[in-house]
């Protein structure tokens, strides 16, 4: 099958701003988990200035042994919140790439289909059993890469899950050593 110039130009356009999209969106993905990243440097440096000011204040092991309990708490819930907030990021920018490489898939889809359908007309008589063929085989890639689609959205979910759970056991154990 021919290509002339405007299709091949086209499609170098279109497979361009494919790429300056997923560059885009991975920029905007690592902008974000620097932004997160700086926030928790800050928050655990003022922190750690408010720890020692309040160990150099200590008199007695009593204090001590409430201080420890004080410092201990907070750090644990900032520590789940990060591990949360960087989670949930990263799945947010999986998620973006992920709808990109769909709308990739059905167009490059779209374009075989397209492809198939010319070269039928101007095929001899018969191969219509071989395009058949060729239609079938694209259609079962395209159900397995469905369920794989499926399946990866169940799995993120699936740990989603896991993480609130486990973040809010860590954070309940470390109330509850606190209190003892």
């Amino acid at each position: 099958m021919y290509q002339t110039p405007e299709q091949i130009i086209a499609m170098n356009k279109a497979n361009l701003e494919a790429t300056m999209r997923f560059a885009g969106v991975a920029i905007e993905g690592a902008e974000r988990m620097i932004d997160l990243q700086m926030k928790a440097a800050k928050s655990a440096f003022a922190d750690s200035i408010q720890s020692a000011k309040a160990l150099a204040a200590v008199k007695d092991f009593q204090e001590l042994a409430a201080l420890k309990d004080t410092l201990a708490q907070p750090s644990m819930e900032k520590a789940s919140a990060y591990a949360k907030s960087v989670y949930d990021l990263t799945s947010e920018t999986q998620a973006e790439i992920s709808k990109l490489v769909e709308a990739q898939v059905s167009d490059f889809n779209k374009e075989v289909v397209a492809g198939l359908d010319k070269m039928v007309k101007t095929a001899p008589a018969g191969s219509e059993v071989g395009v058949a063929a060729i239609k079938s085989a694209i259609a079962a890639v395209n159900s397995s890469y469905d369920n794989l689609t499926k399946v990866a959205k169940q799995f993120a979910q699936s740990s989603q899950a896991n993480i609130e759970a486990a973040t809010t056991k860590a954070t309940a154990s470390v109330k509850k050593s606190s209190k003892k």
